[in-house]
């Protein structure tokens, strides 16, 4: 039997329409794809901004394979790992293969330049840089850089007006930043603060210009001006510990022990490791006359930063006033190995080996604390008492004439106290010489142990350790108490003093050129 076929109707046949014209169009087409060098960059950017370095390895690699090594932007990015990586030398290879696929970038000449410069060859650098520089002649950064490399050469005419090519063509803080740090490497602190106070008025809320700027203030006394731009920078950032530590040196300096621990209490949060911070603790406690837990402190921040002089200097003064004179040797001997040319420390010195019945050594020590400085009495007055005490009354005459000179040069400064145990002791040296008693101390003297502060300006950080560092730089002040002692024979010797000194930025650590330009850090003295 048949199984049953469905008819369709006549009126259901497909009616056949004429072709639309539309429909007579030729077809678009398809969109152009990208050229297969350039297909994966997107990913590739992708990985690298999220900083998944090892997913953006993988597609670079395979990227290369596909192209043949020939895709520009992967070689780009792996030399930027490379570089993040710590592998300088690979980087800067796989920079000048860049640099050959596309010798017309300048980009690609500034990142060889880079890496030349992180490997130390800081001229070949500069010649790359001149280089990028006749490809893209009003690039800030290229003059910034080329003067941070003449920086490292010490060529700082050069690097001078590089930087200052930089901050006509685009002004930048970092620009100020390395501008500033060059007065302050050639010993020019007036030139150095009118560079950071333009960087203040261009850049007001930039923390870092500001504790710098607080900082030079505090290191020429002048505290009012010190404690605006510290409270500025505080104001700002209240976690800013840089600032947070100068603050309480500060008040270290003027004798307010408590507060200053109070403010170290919050730096040591931020800063645990900080030899600086461990030095002012020490040296707090040296104030509160709590002299273990002093040693302790200052032992910690010598083994932080064991080529610190102004450390060994505190801890032989500490030492000192413990009657632990073979120790105070010890430390003052290793600070003068590194600052051969202070003459207090010869004095400290000279103090150590008379307590260790070594007068002809101390005698030596003391010509040479004398030939060295030029302002501070208390190494003449010391070693006039010496001489006396030998028997020399001629040179300790001498010795006392040339105290006389320096107390009337520096007794006109507003800023400067003598000691009230140093005037007595000069007072009793004279009535024994007979050379009168109407001497030349007509200022009033402090009762407190204060200290006498020496009229000459420190040097730069970078003469006295590679700071700064600060760097820092970063970050405040050595302070160093008085010091009193009587030695055996001897009415008594002055007080020897050691200002507290604010750090400056140290040349070594990171005045570098960056993808951004180079920021300085700074050297807590």
């Amino acid at each position: 039997m048949e199984s049953p076929r469905c008819l369709m109707p006549s009126f259901a046949k497909r009616t056949q329409f004429p072709a639309s014209a539309e429909s007579q169009k030729p077809r678009l087409k398809k969109a152009q794809e990208f050229p297969i060098l350039e297909k994966q960059n997107w990913l590739i950017h992708l990985h690298y901004i999220r900083k998944d370095y090892e997913a953006c390895k993988a597609v670079i690699k395979e990227q290369l394979q596909e192209t043949q090594g020939l895709c520009e932007y992967a070689i780009y990015v792996q030399a930027l790992i490379f570089r993040l990586e710590g592998n300088i030398q690979e980087s800067l290879e796989l920079f000048q293969t860049c640099a050959v696929l596309s010798p017309q970038c300048a980009d690609n000449l500034k990142q060889v330049a880079r890496s030349l410069f992180l490997l130390g060859k800081h001229k070949a650098a500069i010649e790359v840089y001149n280089e990028a520089a006749k490809l893209n002649q009003k690039d800030w950064e290229i003059c910034h850089n080329l003067g941070v490399c003449y920086i490292y050469l010490k060529q700082f005419d050069k690097a001078h007006d590089q930087l200052h090519n930089a901050l006509h063509l685009n002004r930048h803080d970092l620009t100020y930043i390395m501008l500033g740090k060059i007065h302050l490497l050639q010993g020019d602190l007036d030139k150095a603060i009118e560079i950071y106070k333009k960087a203040v008025e261009f850049s007001p809320e930039n923390t870092e210009l500001l504790t710098t700027l607080g900082l030079l203030y505090l290191q020429l006394g002048i505290y009012q001006k010190a404690f605006e731009h510290l409270g500025n920078a505080l104001t700002y950032d209240p976690t800013n510990y840089k600032a947070i530590l100068a603050a309480g040196s500060m008040m270290q300096t003027h004798g307010d022990f408590d507060v200053a621990l109070t403010k170290y209490r919050v730096v040591a949060c931020a800063v645990p490791e900080s030899p600086p911070l461990w030095n002012n603790i020490g040296m707090c406690f040296f104030g509160k006359k709590k002299y273990v837990a002093a040693i302790s402190c200052l032992k910690r921040a010598n083994y932080l930063a064991p080529f610190d002089w102004k450390i060994l200097y505190n801890l032989g003064l500490v030492h000192l006033t413990m009657q632990q004179y073979a120790s105070a040797f010890h430390f003052v001997s290793a600070a003068i190995n590194l600052q051969p040319k202070m003459g207090e420390l010869f004095m400290l010195l000279a103090v150590a080996l008379t307590n260790l019945e070594d007068p002809e050594n101390a005698r030596k020590a003391y010509a040479e604390a004398a030939r060295l400085d030029r302002c501070n009495p208390l190494v003449n007055l010391n070693y006039a008492v010496l001489l006396y005490n030998q028997g020399e009354r001629k040179g300790a005459l001498a010795q006392f004439q040339e105290m006389e000179k320096k107390v009337r040069l520096l007794k006109d400064s507003p800023s400067l106290e003598f000691d009230a145990e140093m005037v007595e002791m000069a007072q009793k040296l004279g009535a024994a010489l007979q050379v009168g008693e109407a001497l030349v101390w007509t200022k009033p003297v402090k009762d407190t142990k204060s200290k006498h502060r020496s009229a000459s300006a420190s040097k730069a950080a970078s003469l006295q350790q590679p700071l700064g560092s600060n760097q820092a730089l970063g970050q405040a002040m050595s302070s160093a108490a008085a010091y009193r002692k009587l030695p055996s024979g001897a009415g008594g010797i002055a007080q020897p003093t050691k200002p507290s000194l604010p750090l400056e930025p140290e040349p070594t650590a990171g005045a570098q050129p960056t993808e951004a330009p180079a920021q300085i850090r700074e050297t807590q003295e």
